[in-house]
């Protein structure tokens, strides 16, 4: 199971409203859009899934999240995080070899054994589409990739601590067409085990890649449906006019 409830969340950045009265299911091994203009609180909810906006000074949250029928609020942070990992919008590897990288949630975690390290690596890197990439310089340094390469490395070091969602934040906005293909059938492949919910300014990868594709304009979710349906056949008129005038 990886599922999510959320109910009545709403969320002010000191005396500022972000996110107003947000409800969604967000359902097992399923790709979720969430489309809209910049700043309307796209990336704000995402954060809110595994609890990122904690983080922020003057932050406030209300509302109910629910992993698996658990309030997120009562979970450990760190456990919350491992459940559901987070990709971002530029690939953040660190300066350390590609095997380090991926070896350093587990590590972290407590697993010290060198053999099961190896195969965490191996699996991680082949469920991110990458091992016969890197293979062979697993002790080079990741920062020597290609923008494309580090982002699935990203992915692949979020995969490594074995998460029931992993939530990514515009993952392709900084990569090039062919590097951006690679990560939209990649993510394809990773919803066979994984639930995925993606942030993304791009309509045409909504189209391709997400099995429901939720509109947010000025902190309110308008709209949430199947993504064939909701592009071409929108309910709310707000949802309509953004799809019209993004595509007309």
């Amino acid at each position: 199971m990886a599922e999510m409830h959320i109910e009545h969340l709403n969320l002010w950045y000191d005396d500022f409203q972000a996110l107003k009265d947000i409800n969604l299911d967000i359902q097992n091994h399923e790709i979720l859009s969430f489309i809209g203009p910049s700043g309307c609180g796209k990336s704000t909810f995402l954060r809110c899934l595994n609890r990122m906006n904690d983080l922020i000074d003057g932050c406030r949250v209300e509302g109910t999240i629910t992993l698996d029928g658990e309030n997120i609020r009562q979970m450990e942070a760190s456990l919350l995080r491992q459940r559901v990992g987070m990709v971002f919008q530029k690939a953040n590897v660190f300066p350390m070899s590609i095997y380090d990288n991926i070896a350093y949630g587990p590590r972290i975690r407590g697993q010290k054994n060198k053999t099961a390290l190896d195969e965490i690596v191996e699996r991680s890197l082949r469920e991110a589409a990458i091992f016969e990439e890197v293979k062979d310089i697993l002790q080079k340094s990741a920062l020597s990739l290609s923008g494309g390469q580090q982002q699935r490395i990203c992915i692949a070091r979020a995969l490594a601590v074995q998460p029931e969602i992993l939530l990514m934040d515009e993952p392709t906005s900084a990569l090039d067409p062919i590097a951006t293909a690679k990560i939209e059938e990649l993510v394809t492949q990773l919803k066979k085990a994984y639930t995925i919910v993606i942030v993304t300014h791009n309509m045409q990868q909504a189209m391709r890649i997400s099995d429901r594709t939720a509109y947010f304009l000025l902190g309110e979710m308008i709209e949430v449906g199947p993504t064939e349906t909701l592009f071409n056949t929108p309910r709310d008129q707000r949802t309509r006019d953004y799809i019209t005038g993004r595509f007309g």
